[in-house]
């Protein structure tokens, strides 16, 4: 990445220092304290001249009342200790309750606190805030584009990745412990990160807040939003697999076992069955039958050259939606997508669960260092062992038209969806070339779409 200008970086540095001081003045004023100081402000604005208003006098009480809450801010020191119980993981969007035990290290009870939790800082870095842009703001005025302020805005709400009401900690005895219930609500998938927690004390006034922060780091995966699909069945039959299907271990390396055989010259090794050749003195090997199966392929596109990411992130829902649908007991599942390299993995059949597939898709990328035929490659190489196709694509230009008339041509049956940006639907609908099943999915309505399959 070449330097960036001067003036982007300066302009970043004012954003983050703005935010740090709003983020401080929300963590440490409470809301009546947060009035107070804006009356302390305004007071002190309007009473400069003290022989044409009384505001001063105004000025001067709200002053001693914060200046005797900062003053018990500063007083109270408390010591605590804190183990965080986490579940395995979240979902986005779902609440997510776990348990939370402090344990006070202070000879005092502690009375009044409330707990607070401590995530990464969600503030995009310097490169996101100059490469990444905010959707609709093409249309915006030079001045607001050179300036980004709604684009600074809009990153720090899309790296928001948890939504965290603060909670009332019952009276820790001295040297005590308590144990308590605490709900998050995750906003984004992939991991959602704890720095620490924070235990807060509002001052006799309740206008400020003193803090004891305990450093608490852990991770917590979080998985895509799911969407409720309709009960539908995906054309294609069974198919020969070359080598059938090892019920615990890989795909294609082991067969079902059917009986024992004479050794034929060009047997592999690792079917030699040794107890009977010890026995009978000559060489034996075990005989598999090669299985003929369903199995689906769910190619996710992951080429978003730019536009909302809003997008992406349904795209990845939406595979998510049909990974937790599709029936796996009795069949395989393909997930095919591109990252820094192609990725190929398989559940089904006492391979990966499909919580496994979810947490891989909690961690899928934009990928903007390969081409998109890269996709078309890793999808040809597999294509003659799928009896059907789920394409999830962000776009519908040629090379993606190029994919499912590819898919076509092998006879596969394919559900297409294309992904949208709010009043696309329609543009992409009017192509010229649409297969037999094609979705275009609306950001924002994509349950809607969903329903309709």
């Amino acid at each position: 990445m070449p330097a960036p200008p001067v003036s982007k970086r300066l302009l970043y540095r004012c954003y983050r220092i703005i935010s740090d001081v709003q983020y401080w003045i929300r963590r440490r004023f409470t809301n009546g304290g947060q009035f107070v100081f804006t009356g302390l402000v305004l007071a002190a604005m309007v009473g400069v001249d003290t022989t044409r208003t009384l505001a001063y006098q105004v000025f001067a009480l709200l002053f001693c009342l914060l200046a005797f809450s900062i003053a018990f801010s500063l007083v109270w020191t408390a010591k605590f200790g804190a183990q965080r119980q986490l579940p395995r993981y979240g979902s986005v969007g779902v609440p997510l309750t776990y348990r939370v035990r402090l344990v006070n290290r202070t000879s005092k009870p502690q009375a009044g606190l409330f707990l607070l939790e401590n995530l990464v800082d969600p503030r995009p870095t310097l490169r996101e805030f100059i490469e990444q842009s905010e959707p609709g703001e093409a249309e915006r005025s030079w001045l607001s584009r050179w300036l980004g302020v709604s684009r600074w805005r809009w990153l720090a709400t899309q790296r928001h990745r948890g939504r965290f009401r603060e909670r009332a900690v019952p009276v820790l005895p001295p040297r005590g412990e308590v144990e308590m219930a605490v709900e998050i609500v995750p906003l984004l998938r992939g991991p959602l990160r704890f720095t620490g927690l924070s235990l807060a004390r509002p001052d006799p006034f309740n206008l400020l807040r003193a803090f004891s922060r305990v450093p608490l780091p852990q991770s917590l995966p979080v998985l895509p939003r799911r969407y409720p699909l309709p009960a539908f069945t995906l054309p294609g039959s069974m198919k020969y697999q070359h080598g059938g299907v090892a019920l615990a271990s890989t795909v294609g390396e082991s067969e079902e076992f059917v009986s024992l055989r004479d050794y034929r010259p060009g047997d592999p090794v690792r079917h030699v069955h040794w107890r009977s050749w010890a026995r009978m003195g000559k060489p034996i090997v075990k005989e598999y039958e090669d299985e003929f199966f369903v199995r689906h392929a769910l190619v996710l596109d992951t080429f978003l050259a730019r536009g909302d990411s809003e997008v992406f992130e349904e795209a990845i829902s939406v595979a998510a939606s049909f990974a937790c649908t599709l029936q796996t007991q009795d069949s395989l599942l393909d997930l095919m997508f591109v990252g820094t390299e192609a990725y190929h993995f398989t559940s089904g059949r006492g391979l990966a669960h499909t919580d496994q597939i979810l947490e891989i898709l909690a961690s899928v990328q934009v990928c903007r260092e390969r081409p998109f035929h890269s996709l078309e490659h890793l999808v040809a190489e597999h294509v003659a062992r799928v009896s059907g196709c789920i394409c999830i694509l962000l776009a519908w230009d040629g090379e993606r038209q190029k994919l499912v008339r590819r898919l076509e041509a092998a006879e596969i049956p394919l559900l297409v969806m294309v992904l949208a940006e709010p009043g696309r639907a329609g543009d992409i609908a009017q192509t010229g070339y649409r297969p037999e099943r094609f979705h275009v999915l609306e950001t924002g309505r994509v349950e809607e779409g969903l329903a309709r399959l």
